[in-house]
């Protein structure tokens, strides 16, 4: 088969340059100079016959052609970084210290109890667990991120986990006194806990899906949290009412501590995702953490 191996190459230094920011950055990563980072990504433009950057000293920006190319060819580079992955199998050594920057929700229902498991398979492996919500440099300083919501256009590696089933709960001490809201428009008569959106900095919308479609819900109340562990506690406490992730509640529901509300209208569903750096292979390290996050969510 022929190929033009310096397509690849440019492909390469191009991902880089879109992950670092900027070519000096890149040409650290990359060992190169940025006067050879710069050329690189002149012949990659002049062999696809557009620009794909826009250049100022201080960083650059993909042009709308660039754009469009960087959507298509991400996906190849994971393709590739997988099947060597899988090439290099077991016999690749899994140690040292792991950096996970991790949903809060999801690291004390799920991921905590579990961890026992992962540390036993593993020895020679130190774990060190951020917890947040919020997106905006989750990779900082960290190996692999595991986060709940729709990935955003990024360099970053996405792998989805599961779609998580969103359920709206009260205290029955809480129903006893207000009442149990038939429709989810009853929910404005009533006192809503509410869960900040660590994009927007606003409270989520709630929504609810049936039969007939999905609705949106202006939900009113006067607590606003961003700690979704705070906020099942409030709401056991008969504070109000919330909507939360279905995952990690059986204890709770099992007990009868909480009840299921409008349960024909619970089909809204939010993906969980982890990612991990595109540019180089992912070490062993990574690679068994996110198998044995899949495994956990799987079970």
């Amino acid at each position: 088969m022929s190929f033009d191996t310096r397509l690849l190459t440019g492909v390469g230094v191009f991902g880089a340059v879109m992950e670092a920011g900027n070519f000096v950055r890149a040409a650290d990563v990359l060992g190169l100079t940025p006067s050879g980072v710069s050329r690189a990504v002149a012949r990659l433009e002049q062999r696809v016959g557009v620009r794909l950057f826009d250049r100022n000293p201080r960083e650059v920006t993909l042009t709308e052609e660039g754009a469009r190319f960087h959507a298509k060819i991400m996906p190849l580079l994971a393709a590739l970084e997988e099947a060597a992955s899988e090439a290099a199998g077991s016999a690749a050594f899994v140690g040292g210290r792991l950096r996970v920057s991790i949903d809060p929700w999801f690291a004390r229902m799920v991921l905590a109890p579990r961890i026992g498991e992962f540390l036993a398979r593993y020895p020679a492996l130190t774990l060190d667990l951020t917890t947040s919500n919020y997106r905006e440099e989750m990779m900082s300083g960290a190996d692999v991120a595991v986060r709940f919501g729709p990935p955003d256009e990024s360099s970053l590696i996405a792998r989805k986990l599961l779609d998580v089933p969103v359920l709206t709960c009260a205290a029955p001490g809480y129903l006893a006194r207000h009442g149990v809201p038939a429709t989810p428009h009853d929910l404005m008569h009533h006192d809503c806990i509410l869960f900040r959106d660590p994009q927007t900095g606003r409270p989520f919308t709630w929504e609810f899906q049936g039969d007939n479609g999905a609705i949106e819900i202006k939900a009113a109340g006067r607590l606003v949290m961003d700690d979704p562990s705070a906020a099942v506690a409030a709401c056991l406490a008969g504070q109000g009412i919330f909507q939360s992730f279905a995952i990690g509640l059986d204890e709770w529901l099992e007990s009868g501590a909480l009840t299921t509300i409008l349960t024909e209208w619970s089909g809204e569903q939010f993906p969980l995702y982890t990612y991990h750096p595109s540019r180089h292979m992912p070490p062993a390290k990574v690679r068994a953490f996110l198998d044995f996050v899949q495994r956990t969510v799987a079970t």
